[in-house]
């Protein structure tokens, strides 16, 4: 290991500048060239000088220390240039969602202030020109991406610059300064689902001292190589998948998209990758599809392959004694295991699942498979990880330990409540939400409901999620929608309820699988009236009962809306990290939804 603890690093520019100085010629990025059609590699010692590049030309611009400049680019090394040059000269960073709706860009951008704006490509910038209107921010527009286009929208418009211009040959030489690490480093926006999203002021220090609890928890070395697909302006993977690889000297390679992740898997062949559940549960239902296709002897095989390295993983764990399907795993794991596994590149030694909760069934099958797959926890404002699950003491039932130097406590309402130095410095212009966020004595509300077992956390619910039936009970729907969600019928999920008799749910179908469902039912898929067919809606209940069999009785589902539509960001039902805008969606269908329960009445 070549770890660079925070009090040597400083700030995360001097990261940067001691990963140079200990390693300069080793390989610390990989990304697709589009027009070569091929990977190509970065040294840490390139990035500096790119970095240089990029340092002078943002000095150019004539931009004073705390003032903030926005990236809105995909995941790629120029995102960490100019993150990094925007840091060595004391600039806070403002990252954007590249599939972000423009008008949420443009209040970001507003409410920041960000003086300077460097977009990915014309095409982009266009759509948030539109947006802005005559808004004052950004007053500096860098364009990634030449293009004619770039061209003709530098020309007509004096903010607009083309990067190729705008970068200067060579910078002069890494001088590091002495700066002070509880400086503003990042401005961080909430995807919130309710409301405009709130800016999380993080600081160098905040930062440093997540990336180093989480290597005290994670091995991290410098043979790793990460595969990053989630947003950089995600804080998990920025933290995670960013400066935590840099503080160990890790290499990152960076995925072309998300649809093409399965190639770039094979290509790359990583050791590490950090994802939300999502990716795990959409491998999930692919896997679980090809196998109710297969011959009865391979879907048995399967299931005894899952269930033999259920066993091992708990047997090694100190969970459970021995067991004689451990003599089988051997076997099972070179003719079923070893064969799944090798789509994800066949060196992946870990993976993180952040950023929502990980269902218990997906879990189970990755594990089972021989997949190191470690469940964390954490918000934004906590840098972001506040527990993850350590490899020798892994439950996947919970979200794992606190990092070290982070305290936890249980508060009112079974509150989960944070404090350590990773807690964010507030809100940007907002004292009124910080000081609803975090009291006098550094606890930060984490708005989730959890109890703490054998020094593992397991979050139980969301306090603003909790829906209240008009009999008084209870309900967390995240784990209701969350069993729903597995069934590969359906694509999305939200259950309905907050003082009414009954739980409800919509459920948007698979718009894969419509066609031939509408087919075997005799209804025409083009048409929306066939989602209100009486028979299909019972049997889609029925495929809800199914799923949450062992829940509660007031957990049952007693009356469906079935959609097609799929919620996005770009409809607004989604926020930038896939969480559904609740409020949102109950308002777009509350016509279905009152029809479904003055029906029921």
């Amino acid at each position: 290991m070549d770890l660079i603890p925070p009090e040597v690093a400083g700030t995360l520019d001097g990261l940067f500048a001691e990963r140079i100085r200990r390693s300069c010629d080793q390989a610390a990025y990989r990304a697709y060239d589009r027009a070569a059609q091929g990977w190509y590699g970065l040294s840490w010692g390139d990035m500096g000088r790119e970095v240089a590049r990029w340092r002078a030309a943002l000095a150019a611009e004539g931009l004073e220390a705390g003032e903030p400049v926005a990236i809105l680019l995909r995941n790629c090394p120029q995102w960490v240039m100019c993150d990094l040059a925007s840091l060595s000269l004391g600039l806070a960073v403002v990252p954007l969602y590249t599939d972000d709706r423009p008008e949420n860009a443009a209040y970001i951008l507003q409410d920041s202030a960000a003086r300077l704006l460097l977009v990915q490509d014309a095409g982009r910038w266009r759509r948030l020109a539109e947006a802005l209107g005559d808004a004052p921010y950004p007053q500096r527009v860098v364009i990634l991406e030449p293009s004619p286009e770039a061209e003709r929208l530098a020309g007509a418009d004096p903010r607009v610059v083309s990067a190729v211009p705008w970068l200067p040959e060579s910078g002069p030489d890494w001088a590091q300064r002495q700066a002070d690490p509880d400086a503003l480093a990042t401005i961080v926006y909430t995807s919130g689902t309710t409301g405009r999203p709130k800016g999380v002021m993080l600081s160098h220090r905040n930062i440093l001292a997540n990336a180093w609890a989480g290597l005290g928890v994670i091995d991290c070395y410098r043979e790793d190589l990460f595969l990053s697909f989630l947003p950089l302006s995600h804080m998990l993977e920025r933290m995670a998948g960013y400066y935590l690889p840099m503080m160990a000297g890790a290499c990152v390679a960076y995925a072309r998209s998300v649809a093409q992740l399965g190639e770039d898997l094979q290509a790359v062949r990583p050791t590490a990758v950090i994802a939300v559940p999502r990716v795990f549960e959409r491998v999930y239902q692919r896997l679980q599809d090809q196998v109710r296709g297969r011959p009865a002897l391979v879907r048995w095989l399967f299931r005894l392959a899952l269930e033999a390295g259920w066993r091992r993983f708990e047997h090694d764990q100190g969970r459970a004694g021995w067991h004689a399907q451990l003599i089988l795993w051997p076997f099972l794991q070179r003719k079923v295991a070893a064969p799944v596994l090798a789509r994800l590149g066949r060196r992946l030694r870990v993976a993180v699942s952040g950023g929502a909760p990980l269902p218990g069934e997906v879990a189970r099958l990755f594990i089972g498979l021989g997949l190191p797959l470690l469940q964390g926890y954490g918000l934004t404002e906590t840098s972001p990880v506040i527990s993850v699950n350590p490899m020798h003491d892994n439950r996947p039932q919970g979200v794992g330990v606190p990092l070290p130097g982070i305290e936890l406590r249980i508060g009112e309402d079974e509150e989960l409540q944070v404090r350590g130095p990773s807690v964010m410095l507030g809100y940007w212009n907002n004292r009124a939400a910080t000081a609803q966020m975090i009291d006098r004595d550094g606890w930060l509300r984490t708005g989730d409901q959890a109890r703490i077992e054998q020094g593992h956390v397991v979050i139980t619910g969301r306090l603003k999620d909790i829906l209240v039936l008009s009999n008084g009970e209870k309900v967390p729907p995240g784990d209701v929608e969350l069993a729903i969600g597995l069934d590969p019928l359906f694509e999305q999920v939200l259950v309905i309820g907050e003082g009414r008799p009954f739980l409800s749910a919509l459920l948007v179908l698979n718009a894969d699988l419509w066609p031939g469902l509408a087919r075997d039912y005799r209804l025409n898929p083009d048409d929306p009236a066939s989602l209100s067919d009486p028979t299909l809606v019972r049997d889609m209940l029925k495929r809800t009962r199914d799923a949450l069999r062992g829940f509660p009785g007031y957990a049952k589902i007693r009356r469906g809306i079935l959609l097609l539509e799929p919620w996005s960001i770009e409809n607004g039902l989604l926020t930038p990290t896939l969480k559904v805008r609740r409020g949102e969606v109950v308002r777009r269908y509350a016509v279905q939804v009152e029809r479904a329960y003055a029906a029921a009445e």
